[in-house]
């Protein structure tokens, strides 16, 4: 299917700083650890049992000419299967994602809805934004998913990924954990490849047991 790519703006970028500075208790990585520790293997078990949960916070992407910053909400239903929201500062939607096996959703603010099979491309398709979005159900929570380039920090989590695709090399940097979460989860991270500058800042945490 045909979709005309067009680019959609929420604000500046420069409006808005998003900083490592957190609301929420917070662990801040620092050090290296083993990929061998026993702590960080019984962290990973923990984070693969994870099913159902959900967070919410600030989104922003700065691609050269295309900048975005939007308040985001994602909800993991399983590990196939999850729901991506931005909205504006007024809380309206801008895109809708919904992901299922085999099949992807994107619903613009207009209300129109394209599908595809391959939720990357669906995405820079409508809004102009390279994101490796199905990597990052996995780096969201602080696992490296596919990676097997990464390290860790002195309190055995994730501190760094460095994961190659299609050709592209993507660098993650977890700034800061919410040491209130069980286990803990990340708060705020950074994702780069060559000019493209993604930031993730979670707010709050809700994990379903």
């Amino acid at each position: 299917m045909h979709i005309n790519k067009h680019f959609f703006r929420l604000l500046p970028l420069s409006c808005v700083l998003l900083t490592a500075c957190v609301t929420t208790s917070q662990t801040t990585t620092k050090g290296t650890g083993s990929a061998s520790d026993a702590k960080w293997k019984a962290h990973q078990q923990e984070l693969n049992q994870l099913r159902d949960y959900q967070t919410r916070g600030s989104f922003a992407y700065n691609g050269g000419e295309t900048k975005t910053y939007a308040k985001f909400f994602w909800q993991q239903y399983t590990p196939e299967k999850y729901r991506l929201l931005l909205t504006n500062p007024l809380g309206s939607r801008e895109l809708e994602l919904t992901v299922e096996p085999d099949l992807a959703r994107l619903t613009t603010k207009d209300g129109q809805t394209h599908m595809s099979d391959v939720p990357s491309e669906l995405i820079y398709q409508l809004t102009g934004m390279e994101i490796p979005i199905d990597d990052l159900t996995a780096w969201l929570t602080g696992s490296p998913g596919r990676a097997t380039d990464f390290t860790l920090d002195e309190n055995h989590l994730l501190k760094s990924v460095t994961f190659e695709s299609n050709g592209e090399t993507w660098q993650l940097n977890y700034i800061s954990y919410d040491s209130k979460t069980a286990p803990m989860l990340p708060n705020y991270l950074e994702l780069r490849q060559g000019d493209r500058l993604i930031k993730l800042k979670m707010d709050s945490w809700t994990l379903k047991k």
